[in-house]
């Protein structure tokens, strides 16, 4: 529920909530040439449109993905530029600073807003290549322009 400031009241919006493959698979690393052939059969998991590698480290952190979701309006959101958004969740059990980033998109849904988690991934030295710049948006603001199909610009 988003609070009512200076005059406006509360707005309420209804999620469905989804989460994607990419949030317990990941895919060969490039970067040091790995293929699907790299890896036991047995761990691939795949979906209409592509073959990944189950990650059991993924797997892991997906557990906590349902109490980000559910506080991602207190969280600092950022365009990636591509027309989805993501947030960066910050201490692990070890209180060890580990970016882990969680990539998302908001539909409409009928008369509701679909939440699609897409990703979610610790950067470390498997995710090197670069992060999308940090241009925050207010995660309010996402639902509210595409809960009346408004374009979401990226700012400059």
């Amino acid at each position: 529920m988003q609070e009512g400031k200076g005059g406006k009241s509360a707005k309420t919006y209804d999620f469905i909530i989804e989460y994607g493959l990419h949030c317990f698979t990941k895919g060969p690393n490039k970067h040091k040439g790995e293929t699907l052939a790299d890896y036991d059969p047995a761990l691939y998991y795949s979906d209409s449109r592509e073959t990944r590698i189950f990650c059991f480290n993924r797997r892991a952190l997906s557990f906590g993905l349902p109490d980000i979701v559910k506080a991602i309006d207190t969280k600092k959101c950022f365009h990636t530029g591509k027309g989805n958004f993501f947030i960066i969740e910050l201490p692990n059990e070890n209180n060890q600073l580990e970016e882990y980033e969680v990539y998302f998109n908001v539909a409409r849904s009928g008369a509701k807003l679909r939440l699609f988690v897409e990703s979610a991934f610790i950067r470390d030295n498997e995710h090197e290549s670069s992060q999308p710049k940090k241009k925050k948006i207010n995660f309010f603001v996402i639902a509210y322009n595409r809960q009346i199909n408004k374009n979401i610009k990226v700012p400059k």
